[in-house]
Order: C-alpha cells, then structure tokens, then sequence
C-alpha cells in the first residue's frame, strides 16, 4: 500500500514539474519577466535548469535546456517508478 502510493506520488510530482517547465516556456515567449506570476514560476522552474544550462550551451537563439530538463524527469520518474513496482509486485 505505501509502495502504491509512493508510486503515485512520484507520478504526480514528474507531471506537476513537466506542467511547470513548458509553462515556464510558453509564459517566457508572452508575458514580462517582472510579472508576479511569470516570477514565482521561474523561481520554481529556474533551479532546476540552471545545472543544464551550464553543461548545455545555447544553440543559437534555442535553448534546449527545457526540452532536457522533461526529458530527465521523464526517464527519472519512470526508473523509479518501474523499480518500486517490481519492489510492490515481489510481495
């Protein structure tokens, strides 16, 4: 029961940080970056690609820092997924 729900969980929290990510990039292209609401999301989002952005330099005008970040929490969140399910499926 504490697996399923850990399994949930992690679930819940790769797909609130993907959310997160491609309206950090949507809000970036429309609104200011001193709006309060684009602020409070870059200060979430920001930590997060600031490592990335120091590996992966831009290419030309493209930052392919966001595109990364989800693909990370994406390959992330299901390794520790399918890891807890064999633990959940072993019992």
């Amino acid at each position: 029961m504490v697996i399923y729900l850990l399994i949930r969980l992690i679930d819940l929290l790769a797909q609130f940080i993907v959310l997160l990510v491609i309206v950090h990039v949507i809000l970036s292209y429309f609104m200011s970056p001193f709006h309060p609401v684009r602020q409070a999301i870059d200060r979430l989002v920001e930590p997060l690609l600031r490592p990335i952005r120091r590996v992966v330099p831009l290419v030309g005008m493209f930052d392919f820092s966001p595109l990364i970040l989800i693909v990370l929490v994406e390959v992330l969140s299901s390794v520790l997924i399918r890891f807890l399910s064999s633990l959940y499926y072993a019992f």
